[in-house]
């Protein structure tokens, strides 16, 4: 794989089956124009098809990794391959119509997803008439699918979420969630876990992580042969890790100070007294990792750093360009979440992770209702989308915070410019070696902006871009060998872009890359612990412990 790769778009655009040119950038009347001649060429090839009874010619074709139109019905039957191709010379009208507007880019981005979603929700395979397949399996069910989807579709709204897995499959602590541990502290905002070794000697300096607060931990520890986890105790690091709580009523007035002071540096000192180290290595991920950069920028202003390095997974540390999560946030919203939430309350999990499979509908939406309502099925039990599905809150204070001084107003990268933890804040003053890991189609941390985090903070840098998404390209345990990364040297660039240009391709996974990375910060090895926690910090209960179990009514 080439490096520069990744500067190619994906092949989203669904192809033309003529030699008309590309319509991005045509103005409207030439897209229009080409629309006509499209759907002209289109029905007459249908009239052509049903007098002659032969399949209908292809004037336009769905996008590759499209698989909406997989029943061969689509493609074989002339009625529904015109339904088809109309539908997709329609989508393409639109498209070309939005991307002609003449307007601001921020409202030229809110159209672009008004638009896709306006698209995804229009297609025919989403209504039972017009679904060959879901025609073909009530017809041969004697309508039990139909039955079945009304008790799926009746289900999944009482309980206010679309079911995108079999939850029945999974049990948090039984067969996800699964690494030895014990729970060695505890607070009201976290839990904080510390993993069984996996060798005779680890590491002096233990493996501190920090997942997000908007989703579980166990995204870090699914299964053994997936289990980032598990692949860190076995490359010989004592593993803490912190395990959020799913906030409550009690915990509806916590700020963004308080997940920094409380969670985050409570459990930096907490790892250093029971592994008797000198310094943790810090792990965050997403926002996990906004707040462990943020936490390690204070006690840097304050004179102290517990940590020899800080790894970011797929983090934001400057907001100027956050992705989807951004198109439709301003000001009124900001202003609007800060009047109901500042001052205490609960942003509803259910509606955030709502938002997320939104912005990915065709794939984590519409696939699930038509499988679900329109054919009666149950979803395939899939272990990260039981994760996907098990919402979390969050507090109304901390939510509204960050949407304006990190969303909104991108302050975090200002110095001095926020007060954090009641001193000026800096990420400057964050001086630890840092990796920076991105990922190449991530669709809620661009990778470049991702990478903008190597030019706010204060010590070397080492970027690695993985291919994939945000997930995907996290959780790519070595032993599968899939996927590959981009790795340049510690050297200054000019932007992104640069960077890319003097990277070099890798097979596989970035997880040993990473962690050859980090052995020179671990420390000298000994014997790797007998037992959870120490005098003071005696274990609670088995990992994962109680917080990780909560799930929202």
């Amino acid at each position: 794989m080439n490096s520069k790769d990744s500067n190619k778009p994906d092949a989203g655009a669904h192809q033309r089956g003529t030699n008309a040119p590309a319509n991005d950038d045509a103005p409207a009347a030439l897209v229009a124009r080409q629309y006509w001649d499209a759907q002209w060429t289109l029905w007459q090839s249908l009239m052509g098809a049903a007098s002659a009874s032969e399949p209908l010619p292809k004037v336009v074709q769905p996008a590759q990794g499209d698989r909406r139109f997989d029943a061969p019905e689509w493609h074989r039957h002339p009625w529904y391959a015109a339904l088809m191709q109309s539908y997709l010379l329609n989508a393409d009208l639109l498209k070309g119509m939005m991307e002609a507007a003449d307007v601001e880019p921020k409202t030229r981005q809110q159209l672009r997803f008004l638009t896709r979603q306006f698209i995804d929700a229009s297609s025919p395979a989403n209504f039972m008439l017009t679904n060959p397949e879901a025609m073909r399996v009530a017809v041969e069910s004697a309508g039990a699918s139909l039955q079945t989807g009304l008790h799926n579709w009746l289900a999944d709204t009482t309980r206010g979420q679309i079911a995108i897995t079999d939850e029945r499959a999974f049990e948090v602590g039984r067969n996800v969630a699964v690494s030895e541990g014990a729970v060695v502290f505890e607070c009201e905002l976290m839990q904080l876990i510390q993993y069984a070794p996996l060798t005779k000697k680890v590491a002096r300096r233990p493996l501190l992580i920090v997942p997000p607060c908007v989703n579980k931990f166990y995204i870090l520890d699914l299964q053994p042969h997936n289990s980032f986890v598990r692949f860190a105790a076995e490359q010989g690091y004592t593993v803490f890790l912190v395990s959020w709580r799913n906030p409550v009523d009690e915990l509806q007035r916590a700020t963004w100070d308080d997940y920094l002071e409380q969670g985050v540096m409570q459990a930096i000192d907490v790892a250093l007294a029971i592994s008797g180290a000198d310094k943790v290595n810090a792990l965050g991920w997403c926002v996990g990792g906004t707040m462990l950069a943020s936490a390690l920028a204070v006690l840097g202003a304050r004179g102290k750093q517990p940590a020899a390095s800080m790894t970011l997974l797929t983090t934001l540390l400057d907001f100027a360009e956050p992705g989807e999560l951004g198109t439709f946030i301003d000001e009124r919203v900001v202003a609007h979440a800060e009047q109901m939430l500042a001052d205490g309350g609960l942003f509803n999990g259910k509606a955030l992770a709502f938002v997320f499979q939104s912005l990915r509908a065709n794939e984590l939406v519409w696939p699930y209702v038509v499988g679900n309502y329109l054919k009666g099925e149950t979803p395939e039990a899939f272990d990260l989308l039981y994760w996907n599905s098990d919402a979390t809150n969050l507090p109304g204070p901390m939510y509204a915070w960050l949407l304006r001084h990190g969303y909104h107003q991108n302050e975090l990268r200002l110095p001095g410019k926020l007060e954090v933890c009641g001193i000026p804040f800096d990420l400057g003053k964050a001086t630890v070696p840092t990796y920076v890991l991105a990922s190449e189609r991530d669709h809620l941390v661009p990778w470049r902006s991702a990478w903008q985090a190597t030019q706010l903070l204060g010590g070397s840098t080492q970027f690695v871009l993985a291919a994939s998404g945000h997930i995907a390209g996290v959780i790519n345990p070595p032993a599968a060998n899939k996927r590959s990364y981009w790795a340049g040297s510690e050297q200054p660039a000019a932007d992104a872009d640069d960077w890319l240009a003097n990277a070099n391709s890798h097979a596989g996974s970035w997880w040993t890359h990473w962690s050859a990375w980090l052995r020179p910060n671990a420390g000298k090895n000994v014997a790797a612990p007998e037992a959870p926690g120490n005098d003071v910090y005696q274990p609670i209960e088995p990992a994962p412990g109680r917080y990780v179990k909560v799930r929202l009514a």
